[in-house]
């Protein structure tokens, strides 16, 4: 499944737990690490330089780098093979062309990272890797909770749409190699059902949706009991983004794996705007697959 995971650092906190995760990975899928960090030198040169940097400056830059890139390699003493490297350019730009580059399998990365010149994992680079990443994204927050010793509990959401079923694979095959129960989990978007509260729901359409919904959680439930995996599911009604960040507090989710889009129609729940809400706001790692 994943043969080189691509872990951009500064060296902040964000980026030092997505190591870790990134690391935890690599050991369980025996997979290279490309550790990469980004000198901006647009940043570096500031928005009245119409010169840039002088070439000391930029070695000055790279070295350091190579200084965060060593601090960081100690996280990774039980991975195989750890390749390195100091890239330069537009942070966003740099991870996404390394990523294509290098043939990577998937991108972990920290969704905050320093200030001032060194900081480029801020959350709009890890949103714009995530949105045009053509491979998975594993997102962290230095708030993230757990130790990145395994995932226990692990949540595929769902609507059954082809965007949404992209994340069952991964989900999967990273809950075999955790033994990790799965929970899948549909939430029938009721703001795309009533536009307002003087509109009723359609009779009817709710059983429908629903109906619908429980087809497409039993469907991933099954083939994780048919991998020998534990399996639980849940629909409800109400507002997928309140309502999957408060199942993964109220079930100790380790884990958030799902698709960047899902249905278009009554039946959207997994619209772009939901996967970033749990990328900004959950307190453990999300997996994002396009």
């Amino acid at each position: 499944m994943y043969d080189r995971i691509l872990v951009p650092t500064d060296g902040g906190d964000h980026a030092s737990r997505a190591a870790d995760h990134a690391a935890l990975l690599a050991e369980t899928f025996d997979a290279t690490v490309d550790l990469v960090t980004v000198v901006d030198l647009d940043a570096a040169a500031g928005p009245f330089s119409a010169g840039g940097v002088d070439e000391g400056y930029v070695e000055q830059l790279t070295d350091s780098g190579r200084e965060t890139l060593g601090d960081a390699e100690s996280r990774f003493d039980r991975v195989g093979t750890v390749e390195t490297a100091v890239l330069t350019g537009s942070p966003a730009e740099a991870i996404l062309g390394h990523a294509a580059d290098h043939d990577v399998d998937l991108v972990c990365m920290g969704t905050h990272g320093r200030s001032g010149l060194g900081r480029y994992l801020t959350g709009s680079v890890a949103e714009r890797v995530l949105r045009q990443a053509s491979v998975p994204v594993m997102t962290v927050r230095a708030t993230d909770e757990g130790d990145a010793a395994g995932y226990d509990e692990l949540l595929v959401p769902t609507d059954g749409s082809e965007r949404a079923e992209a994340a069952v694979e991964h989900a999967l095959a990273i809950a075999e190699r955790f033994d990790s129960r799965v929970h899948v989990v549909s939430v029938v978007n009721v703001g795309d059902i009533a536009t307002g509260s003087e509109m009723g729901i359609p009779d009817g359409l709710l059983a429908e949706l629903e109906a619908g919904a429980s087809d497409a959680t039993e469907s991933v439930a099954n083939e994780a009991r048919a991998a020998g995996l534990d399996a639980v599911t849940s629909v409800s009604v109400g507002r997928p983004k309140r309502d999957l960040l408060a199942y993964v507090e109220d079930n100790d989710i380790d884990l958030v794996c799902m698709g960047t889009h899902g249905r278009t129609g009554l039946n959207r729940v997994l619209v772009g705007s939901t996967a970033e809400a749990l990328v900004r706001h959950c307190t453990i790692p999300v997996l994002t697959v396009s």
